[in-house]
């Protein structure tokens, strides 16, 4: 079991990588090369850091994913271990390293990034088999799209045929059959990624809820897109709902929408509305721009109150 001695309710499907990580005044351009700042070396990788997020919400998580036998896959396991994660179903794969992000970081806060896949590229629809029982007890399950096709897809069947929640983070944005789609309970993309699924460009509130409505018509029963520092946009049912984030002073994006992902997967498994849970991640989503690095930005659940304060009144 895992140390909180609980039956994960969420289970995240997904990557789990070693951010390599520069500050610099500029994200170079192609060809440039900049003289950058200081360097940190953080964990990260989409899956994990959705993890570790719902996990400092106080839910109960289990996490599916496969690491290197090398130092950053020890130390990654050590770290899930520590923030209570069920890690009985994380492989090892012998052959191919740990993931690996290399990620710039500009002044501005926003960031730039280059992912070897290393062992994630091997998790396989296999590993999910031997995994069932752990799925069988939770209630939702979260996927992003750092793991091969084959594996996502697998895993939105093995939604469908046990009836989980199934929470879609179309990142890093790629095409997705109809069939995953239909099988999506709700689908959080940010604004590039809902850029590439539904071809609308999103400059304004207005065009965002096209993009929304869109990918709503194609079968997904909730779309949550993600604004960043405006908050988010819900659409249910065709009806367009905008929650607006506490204003930050963003130093480093990386991961705020992992943050925001696992959170809003927490305070649904806990039994908030939907418009509620969207506030806690939007939350919790700004408090990690205000911290350097990925999964080391993940707030805890007792940090988030003071903001309350900062929304706008309904």
């Amino acid at each position: 079991m895992n140390i909180m001695g609980k039956t994960p309710k969420i289970v995240v499907i997904g990557s789990s990588n070693t951010d390599l990580v520069v500050q610099t005044a500029q994200i170079p351009k192609p060809g440039e090369t900049v003289l950058g700042g200081s360097f940190m070396m953080n964990p990260g990788g989409k899956g994990a850091n959705q993890a570790v997020a719902a996990a400092r919400m106080g839910a109960s998580v289990g996490l599916i994913c496969k690491l290197g036998d090398d130092w950053f896959g020890r130390q990654a396991l050590k770290l899930f271990r520590k923030e209570g994660i069920d890690t009985r179903h994380i492989r090892t794969d012998a052959q191919k390293p740990s993931g690996i992000a290399l990620i710039t970081v500009d002044r501005q806060g926003e960031n730039c990034i280059v992912v070897a896949p290393g062992a994630n590229e091997s998790l396989m629809p296999s590993d999910l088999d031997q995994a069932i029982p752990l799925l069988e007890r939770a209630g939702f399950l979260l996927l992003q799209l750092e793991i091969p096709m084959e594996t996502v897809e697998y895993a939105g069947e093995l939604a469908g045929r046990l009836g989980l929640t199934l929470i879609l983070n179309p990142a890093p944005a790629r095409e997705l059959r109809d069939g995953l789609l239909r099988r999506t309970s709700l689908i959080v993309p940010n604004e590039t990624e809902a850029e590439y699924l539904t071809g609308v460009s999103i400059t304004d509130l207005r065009s965002a809820g096209m993009a929304a409505q869109l990918l709503a018509a194609r079968g997904v029963a909730t779309v949550i897109l993600t604004l960043g520092a405006k908050g988010a946009l819900i659409c249910q049912q065709g009806i367009l709902t905008q929650v607006a984030a506490p204003q930050v002073t963003a130093v480093d994006s990386t991961a705020a929408g992992d943050v925001f992902t696992g959170s809003l997967a927490a305070g649904l498994s806990e039994g908030l509305d939907l418009e509620e849970a969207v506030r806690l991640a939007c939350r919790a989503a700004a408090i990690s721009v205000t911290r350097r690095g990925a999964q080391s930005s993940a707030p805890f659940r007792r940090e988030l109150e003071p903001l309350k304060d900062q929304e706008p009144q309904r």
